[in-house]
């Protein structure tokens, strides 16, 4: 395709998938499917948020290019990630005589795409999914890597499988009209993987954080439609972030080693977003508290410095996030449910922990004391 030089590559022993992050991407849906040799029925799954901007007209491009789509939408937000919403994709696909050959469509945030995912990993046994993200968050993190599944009251994506999509479009337009709140949270992935991983990522989030006078938070969360410079430089800083999840995902499908990097801030995040409720607060807004959290122990146990500290807070606060624990939450409430984290091996938690910017390390000896009392100092 023509804009092959543009396109990531995940690469895995199993499975291999393209992953495209440019403006206006989704025009360029019909014709990955036809060289992907998609043509069985298209299950497009929708967020009723983005219906009308992008679902609906999706629909018409589609069926105008000969395609035979079904659609349906689900209710936003992190409720909707439940065995009962499941049950109702279930129900839709089962009765519409769906096939093995069809593909689900999963256009809308990391929701939809978990939700969508665990439904195409688990009808008939498995069939096609390709991930549309509309958000920020689903375009650096929950999008790429097979990840797919549903919450349990108990904690947070307890339920699920791997299932590798067969393509990732990541349109950067969609973002014009994101909710500021939502498009501040999506900051948050990207902020952890430069963290982890690129410092030169971080490095470049910072600049643009200097440039704007350390406030990205105003409302847009600094996607200015208009601006075209802008939105290339924003593109590009999102598809460095994406090939960060590419690389690692490509290299460890099932979080047996680096993968584990990934979930920098989110074993006390999760339990946060437990805490306060799903929905409460977003889960780039959680994260936030919990790569804070991450920082602080690792200069309790001196694997960082309190300029890391410091840069990680100054950057999270620039792009609107948050990194003050909020007052009602119980500390040893966090503390016990970190212990649920998926990361967990004989009961000691794997905590990740950064000792520079772009490089993190993996620790299972974090004394529970030293846990509460960054939770307690807040």
């Amino acid at each position: 395709m023509d804009n092959a030089a543009e396109t990531l590559m995940v690469t895995m022993e199993r499975a291999r998938y393209p992953v495209l992050v440019e403006a206006q991407a989704l025009t360029t849906l019909p014709e990955w499917l036809k060289n992907l040799g998609l043509r069985g029925t298209l299950w497009l799954v929708c967020d009723e948020a983005v219906a009308h901007p992008y679902g609906r007209p999706l629909v018409a491009m589609l069926r105008a290019a000969g395609f035979t789509v079904n659609f349906t939408t689900v209710p936003s937000g992190e409720a909707s990630k439940s065995s009962a919403q499941l049950g109702l994709l279930y129900d839709w696909l089962i009765s519409g005589g769906v096939e093995r050959r069809d593909t689900i469509l999963a256009l809308g945030g990391g929701v939809i795409g978990d939700l969508a995912g665990f439904a195409a990993a688990s009808v008939l046994r498995g069939i096609a999914v390709i991930q549309l993200p509309t958000t920020l968050l689903a375009m650096v993190d929950a999008a790429v890597g097979g990840k797919t599944g549903i919450n349990h009251p108990l904690g947070k994506n307890l339920i699920g499988a791997f299932h590798q999509p067969q393509l990732v479009l990541a349109d950067t337009a969609t973002l014009a009209t994101l909710a500021p709140r939502e498009l501040r949270a999506g900051w948050a992935e990207v902020i952890k993987h430069g963290v982890i991983s690129d410092a030169s990522l971080f490095a470049e989030l910072e600049a643009l954080a200097v440039e704007r006078g350390w406030n990205l938070a105003a409302p847009g969360g600094c996607w200015t439609p208009d601006d075209d410079d802008l939105t290339m430089r924003l593109t590009a800083i999102i598809r460095r972030a994406v090939a960060v999840k590419v690389g690692v995902v490509s290299r460890d499908e099932r979080e047996q080693g680096e993968r584990i990097t990934l979930n920098y801030g989110h074993t006390i995040g999760h339990a946060v977003e437990a805490l306060m409720g799903y929905g409460t607060l977003l889960h780039g807004e959680a994260v936030a508290l919990g790569m804070h959290a991450a920082a602080r122990l690792a200069l309790a146990m001196k694997l960082c410095s309190a300029d890391l500290v410091q840069r990680q807070q100054n950057v999270l606060g620039a792009y609107g996030l948050a990194t003050t624990m909020p007052p009602e939450l119980d500390p040893s409430a966090i503390l016990a449910l970190t212990l649920r984290d998926k990361k967990v091996q004989a009961r000691r938690v794997r905590w990740v922990l950064p000792t520079a910017i772009g490089h993190v390390v993996i620790r299972d000896d974090v004394p529970e004391a030293l846990v509460r009392d960054v939770l307690v100092s807040r």
